[in-house]
Formats: C-alpha cells, sequence, structure tokens
C-alpha cells in the first residue's frame, strides 16, 4: 500500500469547487504508477463548471470503480498515527479513491483487463460530475461506487428530495403583531406540522428523515419578518417517496412557495453473496450514472464519522477495501 501516495491526496484541498486542481494531479500522476505493459487509456472531460472527471480504461471495461474527487469544506490536512489516518477525505470519499487504485493497480500488474476506473467532480454539492459523466457514450455492465459503507455491500439506500421554500409575511412593528404576520410564525407553524406528519415505517429503509439549511429572515428585531426562505431536504423511503413529494404540493398556500430542486428515488443495489450488506440513509452518485446495468456502493470507513471534523479511516479497512474490489472484479469476469 503506497501510504505516501495517499497522504500526498489528502494535502490537495479539494473541498467542492476546488477539486480541479487534484483532478490535474490525478491525470498526471496515475498512469506512471501502473506497469508500462498493461497502463489504462486516461480520458479528462470538463464537467462544464471547471471541473473534471478522469476515466482510466484497461481493455473493454465489464466492471467500473468510481468514486468522488470533491469533499465538503472545511479543508483538514492529514495526520497519520496508530494505523489511523485523519484528515478531510480521508473516509469521504479519498480513501475509497485510494484503494479503487491500490487495487487497480493490483489488477493491472497480474495483467488483468476489462475494468476501470471512474474519478467524479461535484458528487457533495448534487452530483454534477455524475450527471455529465451519465450524457456521455461509454457503457459497461457493472458499476462500483465507493463510499463509507464499513465494507459493506449496500442493499437499498434512501431516495433524496430537495425543495427550496419561501414564507411570505406581512411587516409590521413588532410591538403590535397582531396587525401582521410574520414569516417565522409561519416557518415554526410549518415545521411544526412537518414534525407531526407520520410518513409511514419502511420495513428496508426505515423512517423518513430531514433537514433544514441555508434559513434566512433579514429583518431587524423590531418589525415582523416580511419573508423567510429556507432549503428543506428529505431522505425518503419506498414507502414515503411519492407521499413526501405529495405532501409538499399540498403544503403550499398564499404564504407558502414550495420550489421542487429535485433528487433521486430510493433503489436497490447489487450485492454479492459472501460479502456483508446493510441499507443506508445517504445519498450518492449511484443513481445519477444511467450508462450501468448492475450498480453496487461499497467502502472503506464509517459515515458516522464523514464530514466531521475528526473524520479518519483506518489502515485495516483499507487494506479490506482493495482486497474486496478485487473479489468484485473476479465475481464478474473470471
Amino acid at each position: 500500500m503506497d501510504w505516501g501516495f495517499f497522504q500526498e491526496l489528502l494535502r490537495i484541498d479539494s473541498t467542492s469547487g476546488k477539486e480541479r486542481k487534484v483532478a490535474e494531479w490525478l491525470a498526471e500522476r496515475l498512469p506512471g504508477m501502473f506497469p508500462a505493459a498493461n497502463r489504462p487509456v486516461l480520458r479528462a472531460e470538463e464537467v462544464g463548471d471547471g471541473t473534471l472527471n478522469l476515466l482510466l480504461t484497461w481493455g473493454s471495461p465489464r466492471i467500473v470503480f468510481c468514486s468522488h474527487l470533491d469533499t465538503v469544506p472545511p479543508y483538514i490536512p492529514p495526520t497519520l498515527a496508530d494505523e489511523v489516518i485523519k484528515g478531510r477525505g480521508a473516509c469521504d470519499a479519498k480513501g475509497q479513491v485510494f484503494a479503487i487504485v491500490e487495487a487497480s493497480k493490483r489488477l493491472a500488474e497480474a495483467g488483468k483487463t476489462d475494468f476501470g476506473m471512474l474519478l467524479l467532480a461535484g458528487e457533495e454539492t448534487g452530483s454534477w460530475g455524475a450527471k455529465a459523466f451519465a450524457k456521455t457514450d461509454f457503457k459497461a455492465e457493472y458499476l462500483v461506487v465507493g463510499e463509507p459503507t464499513d465494507n459493506c455491500m449496500v442493499s437499498a439506500s434512501k431516495g433524496t428530495k430537495s425543495f427550496d421554500l419561501k414564507f411570505t409575511g406581512e411587516p409590521f412593528h413588532s410591538g403590535y403583531p397582531q396587525y401582521g404576520v410574520s414569516a417565522v410564525d409561519l416557518f415554526v407553524e410549518f415545521v411544526n406540522a412537518l414534525k407531526a406528519k407520520d410518513f409511514g415505517m419502511d420495513p428496508i429503509l426505515g423512517e423518513t428523515t430531514w433537514n433544514i439549511g441555508l434559513v434566512h429572515s433579514d429583518n431587524p428585531q423590531n418589525i415582523l419578518s416580511p419573508e423567510l426562505t429556507c432549503r428543506l431536504y428529505f431522505r425518503t423511503t419506498f414507502v414515503s417517496d411519492e407521499a413526501v413529494c405529495k405532501w409538499m404540493t399540498e403544503a403550499q398556500s398564499g404564504r407558502l412557495t414550495v420550489t421542487p430542486r429535485g433528487g433521486d428515488t430510493p433503489a436497490r443495489y447489487w450485492t454479492v453473496e459472501g460479502l456483508p450488506s446493510k441499507s443506508v440513509a445517504f445519498g450518492s452518485d449511484a443513481p445519477h450514472l444511467k450508462n450501468f446495468t448492475y450498480k453496487a456502493i461499497c467502502g472503506p470507513g464509517s459515515i458516522t464519522v464523514a464530514h466531521r471534523d475528526d473524520e479518519h479511516v483506518l489502515a485495516a479497512d483499507l487494506a479490506t477495501a482493495v482486497e474486496q474490489y478485487i473479489a468484485l472484479y473476479s465475481s464478474v469476469t473470471e
């Protein structure tokens, strides 16, 4: 395992919007890491927002290993102590990129072909790289997306639904609230109604969850808020996906504007007998990559430390991931 390469990878700040730098570094570095007799064909493609997707292929791929190059902010430099690698991206998802590179090196050194490596931009901000790649003419049968799954294959994942909300009040002197309407009050009433709503318990994916972000109401404390905007993000299940969209449509009124931002639906994924599997609640690039017949999600690290200041991955888990990726290659090619 080339731990020096991994630390170099982690030292490059590739927080969302800055991932072009790491893509260019990998485009220059990766080809020379493979044996001269079995080097990949490299294709770098502009995503359209100043970033790059990288596709490396050996022969005509039946299986492609994929992960994303961007990380959530803020950038945190790497440290290595007692077989624990810390730093931004160690778990999500440069650890997966590293494991994919190591597995690809071993396959290439063994003379194997008909596989590929796909490294994408923009997963953390809407899967822009995956959506761009889905429009290309590339096709393959199997896809393995690297995400922090504790090295379990994902049997099913929740969907996502995002909405922009705008609450419209009537501004008035806050000493006389009876003569106006506070957009903040409208927001609170909506949140209370959402908390009380039961979208049902899914036997596979559990309950539906949601989170509110980008809350903004720009008014002085002595004036009732004329407007409040926010974004509402659902994690939906097979039971709730349609119900969430219906409830949000019905919630719209003269004082609440609901603008759907899209998302994806809950999905089941390819698993392999003999490897552990579980369902997950997080999203990934997988739903957007329409170029593949069968899709899997599997990788080292725990989602419980992804996006945290103490983000880390265990060296032993990275080694296990390499073996599993090689096993997945063997399961479809031998």
